[in-house]
């Protein structure tokens, strides 16, 4: 039986609630909100909610290990690109390849360029375990 998770579409998978950064924020600031939220990376939106780029813990060990003062490095100065987003109407099983070509952790969902949420491995796999656990039980 075919589990229904892969029909899913990206809005109903992503988190909406989404913890993001300015270009201007730092180092160590980012890193705290890593750290306590659990997080492994932070979008960085422009004033208007435009997707900028991410800052992920690697971005952030790479200043460090660059010499790079995380009192005072910025988040514009260590961000990734993001070279992936995601629509909210993509189907999950694209969102799941896009994940493993790139192999990244985490993928933002956009409307017009603008973050609406996020996509994290474990969100999938617990949408997949959902689905499969109401597959196998009969319910809807």
């Amino acid at each position: 039986m075919k589990a229904p998770s892969l029909d899913l579409k990206a809005r109903e998978v992503m988190n909406a609630r989404i913890m993001a950064v300015n270009r201007r924020a730092i180092g160590r600031d980012m890193a705290v909100h890593l750290l306590t939220g659990g997080y492994s990376g932070l979008p960085v939106l422009e004033r208007e909610g435009e997707l900028i780029g991410l800052v992920t813990e690697f971005d952030l060990l790479k200043a460090v290990l660059d010499g790079k003062d995380l009192h005072r490095v910025t988040a514009e100065e260590i961000m990734s690109v993001v070279p992936v987003t995601v629509d909210e109407d993509t189907p999950v099983k694209e969102v799941i390849n896009h994940m493993m070509k790139w192999n990244i952790l985490r993928v933002p969902v956009v409307r017009h360029g603008k973050l609406v949420g996020m996509i994290s491995r474990p969100d999938l796999l617990q949408k997949m375990v959902e689905s499969h656990l109401i597959c196998v039980l009969g319910g809807s």
